[in-house]
């Protein structure tokens, strides 16, 4: 499932139009967003946890050379699942 497939979906649910469906899920998606520039992790109880990660720097390896390459120190977003949804799948 896609973004365009969750939209359709939840218009269908919500039985409104798509442009409304596609308004509240990027409400949703930027309201996950701003939580984790703002607290860092974001919680949806029976969902799951989203949550922001510090990555060191590392060395790599160049996969056609095999050269090292140095892989600069990031952030990531994880994601655990929940209880709930876990059971579900």
């Amino acid at each position: 499932m896609n973004k365009s497939h969750l939209i359709s979906y939840v218009a269908g649910e919500l039985q409104t139009s798509k442009l409304q469906a596609a308004r509240l899920v990027d409400t949703v998606l930027d309201g996950i967003k701003q939580g984790l520039q703002a607290d860092k992790t974001v919680t949806i109880t029976g969902f799951g946890t989203f949550e922001v990660k510090d990555r060191k720097a590392r060395i790599g390896r160049n996969p056609h050379t095999g050269a090292p390459i140095n892989i600069e120190a990031g952030r990531r977003v994880g994601f655990r699942v929940g209880k709930a949804l876990k059971e579900s799948v």
